[in-house]
């Protein structure tokens, strides 16, 4: 798939203070700041939890357990937003005084996600006398309905977009519910979970709560590092609201003031605290706390998330690192084979078919939404990858484009052929479905079809947007890491990629099958780049002199050592 290389168009960026550095000043324009307001990430310009709805009537219902120290069950996902949900409350409750607090993940491949019926007999089973779900709920009608026929108090929180009904829970707070005015739709569940403690340590202390009892009133600034990373690894849009909260997770490890599990985290994935950035988040901690809920049992990253124990935190960190690596050999050789298939229908009809769907009965479960997410930016389109469930079910993992809402697709789908799906939800860009393995050929055509009615040629065009050439000065660490500090960069933030035609001095292969440069810019200056998981039938290309590339400009450490290093994202030869 050929992708074009494209700069942005240059915005107006006069609203912007002058003292910022002129390239940073764009930047942050481009990705539409629109006052110096939205640069302040101090927690005093977090939204007001007020603005969540059910949010006071759930402070009501936690400080009432509370005064009778009822069990509290919280139910969280087997991802890593459920797992630092879960982790937030399970670190935040105890801070009240709540004494009688547990959780419960389902597992991903016998009972599926979130409060499924028949996790909720599990429940009933257990009799907590509240359940607080995280991450997950809004979609759980029957389950919340099982668990509240028990006499069981229920408060939801989650992010995901609301159906056509809404659970019968005694509280319901979600940005996403419709009747919410809370601004920041794209908060993370881990996000929510935290406003919820916002909001219980307000209602405590207008009723005295701290005062009488001689509690002292928690810091939950201390569970912020839990919300950063989990706002990152759930991929959610970087508004104003979501990197004030990243913002400050990363402030507080980067000065030392980490939990055990995410300071084991760090040293598992040779990351260093006091140069922690959003993606390392999002490249290093968050698939290690992911292959747990992906291969295994989403409990051992929660209980690295809560461990008081540094040498015990370092020993689940390893566990979670070797999953990681299981993880990616499975995800490997699933690519390896789907490629396979994909280039067989590429070299059939010449072209890329709209939309991708595949399934085979081997693959695994926990990593289809891994290779979705792969195919879906090789080949730049909408997919669907499918593995086995049980009693003749599959179970999907979709990945979208811009121009194609995923959730609203398969509820489109779901409105033609009532029968076709079994069970679906998600969000724009990323969404899971059921459906039977004996329906796969007609829902792959359905699929299909409704893509090709509703991607217009222009989304189907792979194209780069970069913020333009570089300066020749600011090819320097003190930009660099300027630029660092300039974020946190992630999802509808992004990361800046600028593009210039380089000369090439040196190329070479290193660990299989990445490229490494030295580059020659046209201000005469040399610097190193490096790119990942290059085509080696292309690269290294000797007869080439200067390349189009496409890059990120970072700080490489090597054995204590720093240097200036592209990352590139796209490189194109160029004609001699």
């Amino acid at each position: 798939m050929h992708t074009e290389i494209k700069p942005r168009e240059r915005v107006d960026d006069s609203h912007l203070p002058a003292s910022l550095h002129p390239v940073i000043k764009q930047l942050y324009a481009a990705r539409g700041v629109k006052s110096v307001v939205e640069l302040d990430n101090s927690a005093a310009t977090l939204h007001d939890f007020k603005l969540f709805k059910d949010i006071e009537l759930a402070s009501q219902i936690l400080a009432e357990a509370l005064s009778l120290q009822q069990q509290v069950l919280i139910v969280g996902d087997f991802d890593a937003d459920g797992a630092t949900s879960t982790a937030v409350l399970m670190e935040g409750l105890p801070q009240f005084g709540f004494q009688r607090v547990d959780y419960l993940v389902p597992d991903r491949f016998s009972l599926g996600y979130g409060l499924s019926p028949a996790l909720a007999e599990q429940i009933v089973a257990i009799k907590p006398d509240l359940v607080i779900t995280v991450d997950n709920g809004i979609s759980c009608i029957r389950g919340v309905e099982i668990v509240k026929q028990a006499g069981i108090k229920v408060i939801v929180t989650d992010h995901h977009l609301q159906g056509d009904e809404l659970p019968i829970a005694d509280a319901i707070v979600n940005p996403n519910r419709l009747d919410c005015d809370f601004p920041s739709k794209s908060i993370a569940g881990v996000g929510v979970a935290f406003y919820l403690l916002i909001a219980l340590r307000h209602y405590l202390r207008t009723q005295n709560y701290f005062v009488e009892q001689n509690v002292a009133m928690p810091n939950l600034a201390t569970l912020l590092d839990i919300v950063a990373l989990g706002t990152v690894a759930d991929v959610v849009a970087l508004d104003a609201n979501n990197r004030t909260l990243v913002h400050q997770g990363l402030a507080r490890i980067r000065s030392g003031q980490t939990r055990p599990g995410i300071q084991a985290l760090i040293e598992v994935s040779n990351r260093n605290n006091a140069r922690l950035s959003a993606s390392d988040f999002g490249f290093a901690l968050a698939p290690r706390l992911n292959a747990a809920g992906r291969l295994d049992d989403m409990s051992l990253g929660i209980a690295c998330l809560l461990s008081k124990d540094i040498n015990q935190a370092r020993r689940i960190a390893s566990e979670l690192d070797s999953l990681n690596i299981e993880r990616r050999e499975i995800e490997q050789s699933m690519q390896q084979e789907a490629q396979a298939v994909l280039e067989r229908l590429v070299l059939k009809s010449q072209e890329v078919p709209d939309a991708l769907c595949l399934y085979q009965d081997d693959w695994h479960q926990g990593v289809i939404g891994i290779l979705a997410g792969r195919l879906k930016e090789k080949y730049h389109r909408p997919c669907i990858i499918f593995a086995q469930g049980d009693n003749g079910e599959i179970k999907g993992s979709c990945r979208s484009i811009e121009g194609l809402h995923m959730r609203d697709l398969l509820e489109s789908i779901n409105t033609q052929h009532p029968e076709l799906i079994v069970k679906f939800g998600g969000h724009a860009m990323a969404a899971g479905l059921t459906i039977l393995e004996s329906e796969f050929a007609r829902f792959k055509q359905v699929f299909e079809q409704n893509v090709s009615a509703t991607l217009s040629e222009e989304a189907k065009q792979s194209i780069l947007l970069t913020d333009g050439e570089l300066p020749g000065d600011c090819f320097t660490m003190d930009f660099a890491f300027e630029l660092q500090q300039a974020g946190p960069w992630g999802q509808q933030f992004s990361e800046p990629v600028f593009q210039d035609v380089f000369e090439l001095v040196q190329q070479r292969i290193v660990g299989d099958k990445h490229l490494k440069l030295v580059l020659k810019h046209r201000s005469g200056r040399l610097v190193d780049a490096i790119a990942f998981n290059v085509d080696v039938r292309a690269w290294p290309n000797l007869q080439a002199t200067h390349a189009l590339f496409a890059y990120q400009l970072d700080i490489n450490e090597f054995r204590g050592k720093y240097n200036l290093q592209l990352i590139v994202r796209e490189l194109q030869a160029q004609p001699n």
